[in-house]
């Protein structure tokens, strides 16, 4: 219930902000009353049109939020293929509703329901569908917990509840303005007296839609205008019931439940349940003849489960802390398993998997966890995040990212105490911890239009083959092209020759995940320049490491051949 509640209140806050102002003209005229000829004779659309324009715009939402990515991602589609079929959709039916030719050739299929049946849909529940594909909300709280549970391939009825809850909150006040615009039309006789004209002005505000959002013209009105909604939004975001409700995904199971006992990071032993199972595993590998390793087989050992992915700048700096418990813990009663949760493509290779396992010293069992099954049946949402699991398989402690070492590797000394009280233990580890401080750093700034963070150019940044250039006034702690440059969905590369980037950053150590063939030309402000020779598969190579935290910038050229994932700063 409390899911349902959440849903609807988010789906009601971003049905009435900006986002929604794009596509009022289409939802206002398209479910207004429309009617056509038959016969000779004019036939009123029927009464229901607006309502089958919103139940196709939150079916289509609903299915293309739930099944959308995790179906592309097993066809190998790009991610916004969906986006572009819906804009398509729009510009065929806009442009039937001004040429009743192409009107007609679009009715043929549905012909054997009765022409009269046909010509009184007007295509309302077709609307509803395209728009529900091409309708990009403000994301919030509720909509980021919803598309993170739908990629881990694991869709329970929790998730379908907030989903549809979201979308019917979304649906309603876009339901008024289509009433309404149905309301206008018959109560005013200059309206209905012009039938074929509305007919055109819906088609004319369908593919105007359809262009505007080609070329982002929808985000850019966004970022003029102001977000009179974003307290409401901050307000549902903060809060507690939210939190609960939406925590590590909401995928409640009976495995799972007692997780929520234990507190992030605390500094005492906790108890919280029975440890889930490790399952799903693709493969696993520092395992003799690539065995699988079952929890249950641990009994009487202490267990430390690190989620992790080899490109995480979090997890590279936190790596160093497990490597050394596990040298100095394991003949003394703990075994620590890596669990490999992809956050790119790319990491889901298990040769690109080894060559990170080779770089870090990682010589403990790693399972490489593609489909996410262990990372949702721990409830997880962190790279890193450490699970420390006492000799009688309960657990014992959580601490999800950076920090917290000096405590888990106490907790972990006393349950080896416990498990053996006559244990001798050494030293306890010296790994400087490395974690910046909150705020103090740029944060990961991706160049993937699946998930691009931190553009500070002009141009809109946006899938496909586009030309850039370089602002005259790049704003702190963003990236900005210059040069031809092809937009996937998990990458950037210049088309052809060379294209250059600009970084403005605030970090020690910064950090850039590439891979193709090639050299990289990187050049701070001061014009010193540095070479990175590129070749194979995604890895991350470092461009700066100092000994504090400082603004810089960095001016990179990147042959075409190079493909440019993402930066990450420390």
């Amino acid at each position: 219930m409390d899911l349902i509640i959440i849903g609807l209140l988010g789906g009601l806050i971003t049905g009435i902000s900006p986002c929604i102002l794009p596509v009022l003209p289409v939802i206002f005229l398209t479910g207004g009353a429309q009617s056509a000829k038959f016969d000779g004779q004019v036939v009123p659309a029927k009464r229901s049109r607006p309502y089958l324009v919103i139940a196709g715009l939150v079916l289509s939402f609903t299915l293309v939020t739930l099944g959308g990515s995790l179906l592309l991602g097993l066809l190998n589609l790009p991610q916004d293929i969906i986006r572009w079929v819906g804009i398509a959709v729009l510009v065929i039916i806009g442009t039937g509703l001004i040429v009743p030719r192409l009107e007609r050739i679009l009715e043929r299929p549905f012909q054997r329901f009765g022409q009269r049946e046909v010509k009184n849909r007007g295509s309302g529940f077709g609307v509803g569908l395209a728009l529900g594909a091409v309708f990009v909300p403000c994301a919030g709280p509720v909509l980021a917990a919803i598309i993170v549970a739908g990629s881990t391939g694991r869709i329970g009825l929790g998730t379908i509840a907030l989903t549809v809850s979201f979308a019917i909150g979304v649906a309603v006040p876009l339901l008024v303005f289509a009433l309404a615009g149905r309301g206008v039309i018959e109560r005013i006789r200059a309206f209905r007296s012009k039938e074929r004209a509305l007919r055109i002005a819906a088609g004319i505000a369908m593919i105007a839609l359809a262009v505007g959002l080609v070329f982002n013209v929808p985000q850019a009105l966004q970022r003029l205008l102001p977000d009179y909604t974003s307290p409401l939004q901050q307000e549902l975001a903060d809060s507690e019931e939210v939190s609960d409700a939406l925590d590590l995904g909401g995928l409640v199971t009976d495995e799972n439940k007692d997780l929520d006992k234990c507190t992030n990071g605390a500094e005492e032993l906790e108890s919280c349940g029975t440890a889930p199972s490790i399952k799903g595993i693709e493969q696993w590998l520092n395992t003799p003849d690539g065995q699988a390793v079952d929890l249950a087989s641990l009994r009487g050992k202490v267990v430390l489960i690190d989620f992790w992915a080899y490109s995480c700048i979090n997890c590279q700096r936190s790596l160093p802390h497990v490597v050394a418990w596990d040298e100095t813990y394991r003949d003394l009663g703990l075994d620590v398993i890596g669990i490999h949760s992809p956050e790119y493509a790319f990491e889901k290779y298990p040769g690109n998997v080894a060559a990170g396992i080779a770089d870090f010293g990682i010589e403990y069992p790693v399972a490489l966890d593609n489909n996410l099954a262990t990372w949702t049946n721990y409830r997880n949402r962190y790279w890193p995040a450490h699970y420390l699991i006492d000799a009688e398989g309960t657990v014992r402690h959580i601490s999800f990212g950076e920090g917290n070492y000096a405590a888990t590797e106490q907790l972990i000394r006393e349950l080896l105490q416990d498990a053996d009280p006559d244990v001798q233990l050494p030293g306890a580890t010296d790994v400087v911890d490395e974690t910046p401080d909150v705020g103090s750093t740029t944060r990961e700034t991706f160049l993937g239009s699946s998930k691009d963070i931190n553009f500070g150019g002009e141009a809109a940044y946006r899938a496909g083959t586009h030309e850039y250039s370089f602002p005259q006034a790049q704003p702190d702690d963003s990236f900005a092209l210059d040069g031809e440059w092809t937009v996937e969905t998990q990458f950037a590369t210049p088309t052809e020759g060379s294209a250059r980037i600009r970084l403005n950053y605030h970090a020690a150590e910064v950090r850039m995940v590439v891979a193709g063939e090639g050299e990289v030309i990187v050049r701070d402000e001061n014009g010193r320049e540095q070479s990175i020779r590129v070749d194979g598969t995604p890895r991350s190579y470092g461009l700066q490491q100092a000994d504090a935290v400082a603004a810089g910038s960095f001016t990179l050229e990147i042959p075409a051949g190079v493909q440019v994932y993402s930066f990450t700063f420390g």
